[in-house]
């Protein structure tokens, strides 16, 4: 005997094109015309504050890093959604995220001069510190899920990760896990096509990242990434699903208009051309053409908000550098219980 035991399929969800046109039947209500403003504040700011902290890498104040230049729709989008009980997992480009929950800019530019202390998450701004190793997170997220379920909290997990972290086998251990647990976790896949210099087409043979998550019993969704609506509209429809037990898997398909980090350079593997088609799908200027064409916004509007960010970003700098340094020992210190000798040794020579 032969028969069809099961079926599956992605569905891709696009609201808000590259012109800015939109889909006013599908756009989640609760995008009013205030609302729009204020989240698209936030891209603006996100956007200049990622230039600025670029700048100040290649001025030595900062130290290598990951920017999110591209992606702003993809985090504010998702994170946007979350209550200030629920928790965000980041991974090492989301910034945005970070800004959208409420954590203080100063503290994001002292993480990125080595300070440690910059990941210590103020009261109630619920962020994992940032993740560098590729697909952890994935597992601290499901644990924070099953942990929030257990204690029979009324919350959602949201954790970020990128295309490159579906190679990972921590990744699926960490899927199964929620799927055969059913916890309240939401899984956002930034597709930005690239795994530093490998391309998304050289990773799987899978025709979406999303489908990955139907092996483990999980509802999987492609969206436009660089849709701001569609993003938000796609993670309010995944909180209710997960908060009833039915985790969701995100793939926002988008682009990374920088090099991985700033230690890359992305014109060895990429190609003008392709950076150029990308580049027209900017998830800020969608968001600007809908606005215009609302009669919401203008250019005296945009002059006004500029000024007004850009001293937001100057005031978090002048704080960021009035702080304390940091104590080279300290990087020994809550490592172990009891200390090592040959640590010991090492805080000797560093004295």
């Amino acid at each position: 005997m032969q028969k069809v035991i099961q079926k599956f399929e992605i569905e891709y969800l696009q609201i808000l094109d590259e012109k800015g046109n939109c889909d006013e039947k599908l756009k989640p209500k609760e995008l009013t015309a205030t609302k729009i403003k204020e989240l698209y504040e936030l891209m603006v700011l996100s956007r200049m504050f990622d230039e600025k902290m670029f700048a100040m890498q290649r001025q030595g104040r900062l130290f290598t890093f990951a920017q999110a230049k591209g992606q702003e729709a993809a985090d504010i989008g998702s994170s946007f959604v979350l209550e200030k009980n629920d928790w965000m997992v980041p991974y090492f480009r989301n910034w945005p995220a970070y800004i959208t929950r409420g954590y203080p800019l100063h503290m994001l530019l002292q993480y990125n001069a080595g300070d440690e202390r910059g990941m210590q998450a103020p009261k109630r701004v619920n962020c994992l510190p940032v993740c560098i190793p590729v697909g952890t997170q994935v597992a601290h997220a499901v644990g924070i899920a099953w942990a929030s379920k257990m204690k029979k909290e009324k919350t959602v997990t949201l954790v970020y990760l990128g295309d490159g972290a579906t190679s990972e086998g921590i990744v699926h251990e960490a899927m199964n896990f929620a799927g055969v647990f059913k916890v309240p976790v939401i899984f956002v896949c930034e597709n930005n096509q690239w795994a530093i210099s490998v391309p998304r087409s050289r990773q799987t043979a899978s025709e979406t990242l999303a489908q990955k998550a139907i092996a483990y019993g999980i509802e999987g969704i492609q969206v436009d990434g660089n849709d701001l609506f569609a993003m938000i509209k796609a993670t309010q429809d995944a909180v209710k699903k997960a908060k009833s037990g039915k985790p969701v898997f995100i793939e926002a398909y988008t682009y990374r208009l920088t090099d991985h980090t700033t230690s890359d350079d992305a014109k060895k593997y990429r190609s003008n051309d392709e950076f150029k088609q990308w580049q027209a799908k900017d998830p800020i200027s969608r968001v600007r053409l809908y606005m215009e064409k609302k009669k919401l916004w203008n250019k005296e509007l945009e002059g006004q908000l500029y000024k007004r960010v850009q001293q937001q970003i100057d005031d978090a700098i002048k704080k960021f550098e009035a702080l304390p340094k940091p104590n080279p020992e300290d990087m020994f210190d809550s490592m172990y219980a009891t200390p090592l000798p040959e640590y010991e040794e090492q805080k000797r020579l560093l004295q």
